[in-house]
């Protein structure tokens, strides 16, 4: 009688796979409660519970700030793709104000932009 081949054992799972996982270990690396995240966001604390165990939450409305709060970028805590190149909280911020500007004000806001990039 043949011994059957087993498959192997499946890799463990990664323990920062979903966005709440990586949320909760941002805010422990920040030294932050449940509770004081909530706080520096201005939300509830069973918020923030619940986007770390992935049950609901409008989560979207506070990407940037969270990402700021926990300085990390946005991209890491969607995919939990590399830093490197993502946006940061102040990139973020930036755009969002960007966008809340009158088509005259962003004209100048570029021409500054431009102008504050040469000099590096």
């Amino acid at each position: 009688m043949r011994t059957p081949i087993l498959d192997p054992a499946p890799p463990p799972p990664n323990p920062l796979a979903s966005a709440g996982a990586r949320i909760r270990a941002a805010r422990e690396r920040r030294g932050l409660t449940q509770s004081g995240l909530a706080e520096a966001l201005g939300v509830s604390r069973s918020a923030v519970a619940q986007w770390e165990t992935e049950r609901a939450g409008q989560i979207r409305a506070h990407l940037a700030r969270l990402a700021e709060v926990l300085g990390v970028s946005v991209a890491w805590l969607l995919s939990g793709a590399p830093e490197g190149e993502a946006a940061s909280g102040d990139e973020l911020a930036l755009l969002r104000l960007y966008r809340e500007c009158s088509a005259e004000d962003r004209a100048e806001l570029l021409r500054l932009a431009r102008r504050l990039a040469r000099r590096r």
